[in-house]
């Protein structure tokens, strides 16, 4: 029987780029500052990296469709290298492949790297996908503002929210995200914004305003992985250890028929639960101390909360404007600005959220350096609510399951 992959793999060494609009920037010098970082931070040689994996999202626009712009990039020594792409959880994708395969014993040290110039592509946001099933069966003349502000007014009648409430937890959301960001320097945008700036702002797609939308930036980010017993070897202290990694993909029942109210994510839920289940996570809201959501728009972020168990269904609302998922709440939520201020480079986000996880659990935070961080949350949202790919991976303290 299948046991999972906790304390298996430790994180040895990350890095992340800058995020911005990187104009000056190829996609290999991206590749290269996240890396440079990585590699003195793992404290490793370069051929010391036995296997790899490449996310990036937007092929037409970026890489290609194979993993070389990576091996020549980062001159990596005739490994294997894999090129992933998994929509918005490509990130968290290259990740599982190379913490799989140390944990399955086929390597010992391996590579996680993500990566993408979304200015690059001329869109305000993200460019059209190819034709395929999910254009042709459920996607016609969606856009993805349009596409959330209807999972807003699903929550919104299910659990009968007044409007001007909604709204103005929306706001707190991204408050509370700018405030976080401006103080990363890694972060695209690093300035703080007022609740009646954010409520005032023009609509998008209602209630979905100006503030409650992600930016369209460029960044990479990546990770090295080895067994705890490796990174001991090296002198390493303080192991972050990953404790779960799950993904669930929808089939299409969202779309097919009623018995999904529109309301909140499903995979969301199944993704987490699981890994859950994987970590020996018993109270998800006691023992999960941080997260880094897909807060592609602030209303998704109010809604994963309370698909992760960290907020009670319905209960979204009244815990962000109580300040629950603030730096300072009981659970810590974009504490590094999170999509809000770091913008989606597709590839790299899933690595990105890791980052900052792994920098908290580090004590290496800097300004925003939470108190006394315990396991952390990483959650990739990829397509619409209709139809979309979770990730989740929970990241800690080597040998400690939870708080608790």
């Amino acid at each position: 029987m299948a046991s999972g992959i906790k304390d298996k793999v430790v994180i040895l060494g990350m890095g992340c780029s800058k995020f911005g609009e990187r104009w000056e920037s190829s996609p290999a010098d991206l590749m290269v500052e996240a890396f440079e970082e990585c590699l003195t931070d793992a404290g490793i040689e370069r051929n010391q990296i036995e296997a790899a994996w490449f996310g990036a999202g937007i092929d037409a626009f970026n890489v290609g469709s194979s993993a070389m712009p990576m091996s020549i990039a980062l001159r990596l020594n005739y490994i294997p290298v894999t090129k992933v792409e998994n929509m918005c959880a490509t990130g968290t994708e290259a990740f599982r492949g190379a913490v799989y395969a140390v944990a399955s014993g086929a390597c010992d040290i391996a590579l996680a790297l993500g990566v993408e110039k979304l200015k690059d592509t001329g869109y305000g946001g993200l460019p059209q996908r190819t034709r395929g099933v999910e254009n042709d069966m459920y996607w016609p003349n969606l856009s993805a503002p349009g596409a959330f502000a209807q999972l807003a007014s699903g929550y919104r009648a299910k659990h009968k929210v007044n409007g001007d409430d909604l709204k103005r937890a929306m706001a707190h959301v991204s408050v509370k995200s700018h405030a976080n960001g401006a103080k990363n320097p890694k972060a695209h945008l690093q300035r703080e914004i007022t609740e009646e700036q954010a409520i005032n702002a023009p609509y998008i797609a209602e209630p979905i305003g100006l503030f409650d939308c992600c930016g369209v930036s460029d960044g990479s980010a990546c990770a090295i992985v080895t067994t705890p017993e490796i990174a001991k070897s090296l002198g390493k202290e303080n192991l972050v250890a990953v404790k779960a990694l799950q993904l669930a993909v929808s089939n299409g029942t969202e779309s097919g028929h009623a018995s999904w109210d529109g309301s909140y994510l499903k995979t969301t839920r199944i993704a987490s639960q699981r890994a859950y289940d994987e970590a020996g996570i018993r109270r998800p809201k006691e023992e999960i101390t941080m997260t880094e959501v897909h807060d592609c728009f602030s209303i998704t972020e109010l809604v994963t909360m309370e698909d992760l168990q960290l907020s009670g269904e319905g209960k979204g609302v009244k815990d962000v404007l109580d300040g629950a998922f603030d730096a300072e709440g009981s659970n810590p939520c974009q504490i590094d600005g999170g999509l809000k201020c770091f913008g989606h480079p597709i590839g790299a986000s899933g690595l990105r959220m890791l980052y900052e996880n792994y920098l908290q659990l580090q004590g290496r935070a800097g300004a925003r350096q939470l108190s006394d961080p315990k396991l952390g949350l990483n959650h990739n949202l990829g397509g619409f609510p209709h139809q979309n790919i979770c990730s989740i991976s929970i990241v800690g303290p080597y040998g400690q399951v939870g708080s608790a």
